[in-house]
């Protein structure tokens, strides 16, 4: 991703997510200019017909990615607990293989059990508690597919020009280490940011 012609302006994101308006589940919104998203298509090798969950999709820029990669006979569906953000986006999904829904990832949705062949979560995971981190393992279990994978998109754990305190960042091992499931790759998406993507433990 060249940065050296249209360098994002980082003051400007710091002062998004220091607002009301950057809490972690909107996050997303002022990363997508840092991101490498055709690193991010190539790494998950997204197939037509599949099934996506793009969790906390804020205003569902891969969530569209992931619509037209899947193509008719897939289906993505886009959580967000942020109801202004979600029904900007029902609109926009209308006629579309994409749904949109107002919802929470860290407890039990109303999302199809074992259907997901992809779950996807970008810059939000730092914002979870403990408890929370609990409550997304056991749905992201809950709605993988036999062969199912999950993929987390998050800042990298040293300084950078913008984005939570450190001690609120996770390396991969460290995400290795805090999810019960199978580390898979981890992949570099961005300047400042990386993919960690797990499958399902053997037997799971």
């Amino acid at each position: 991703m060249d940065h050296k012609c249209n360098k994002p302006d980082y003051a400007d994101i710091a002062r998004y997510e220091s607002s009301r308006e950057g809490e972690h589940h909107h996050r997303g919104k002022s990363s997508e200019s840092l991101l490498n998203k055709d690193a991010i298509l190539s790494s998950l090798a997204i197939t037509p017909g599949q099934t996506i969950l793009d969790a906390g999709c804020g205003n569902g820029y891969m969530a569209k990615e992931f619509s037209r990669r899947v193509g008719n006979r897939g289906k993505v569906y886009a959580l967000d607990p942020d109801e202004i953000a979600i029904s900007t986006l029902r609109t926009e999904a209308q006629e579309t293989n994409m749904l949109a829904m107002v919802g929470d990832i860290t407890t039990t949705t109303h999302l199809p059990e074992s259907a997901f062949d992809l779950v996807y979560l970008s810059t939000v995971f730092h914002g979870f508690s403990p408890e929370q981190i609990k409550g997304f393992e056991m749905e992201v279990k809950r709605l993988f597919s036999p062969h199912g994978k999950l993929a987390i998109v998050e800042i990298v754990n040293r300084v950078t020009p913008f984005g939570p305190a450190l001690e609120r960042r996770f390396s991969p091992e460290e995400l290795q280490q805090v999810l019960g499931l199978t580390p898979l790759a981890t992949v570099e998406v961005g300047e400042y940011f990386y993919m960690q993507i797990f499958g399902n433990r053997p037997g799971e």
